[in-house]
């Protein structure tokens, strides 16, 4: 599962996250707002689940496993240095 939340409540995005992810994503933001997402172990992130992401005004953990993203669109979002 690309999509998970981990024991403490983090949700963490893990490997490929493809357009379908971003339902999930979207879900489990709703049912609590304040959760922290860890995008560390992701290696390539659809833009869908970035603009769910973006859309839920929170600060993504750590830098962005998709180098890409990292590169040229982490810099544009608020985020938080360390998971823990």
């Amino acid at each position: 599962m690309t999509i998970r939340r981990s024991d403490d409540g983090i949700v963490v995005l893990d490997g490929v996250c493809a357009v379908e992810d971003a339902e999930s994503l979207l879900q489990m933001l709703q049912a609590t707002p304040a959760a922290l997402v860890d995008w560390t172990h992701c290696r390539q992130l659809h833009t869908a689940v970035l603009q769910v992401i973006m859309a839920s005004g929170g600060s993504p953990i750590g830098p962005c496993g998709d180098l890409w993203v990292q590169q040229w669109l982490a810099p544009k979002l608020p985020q938080k240095e360390t998971v823990g």
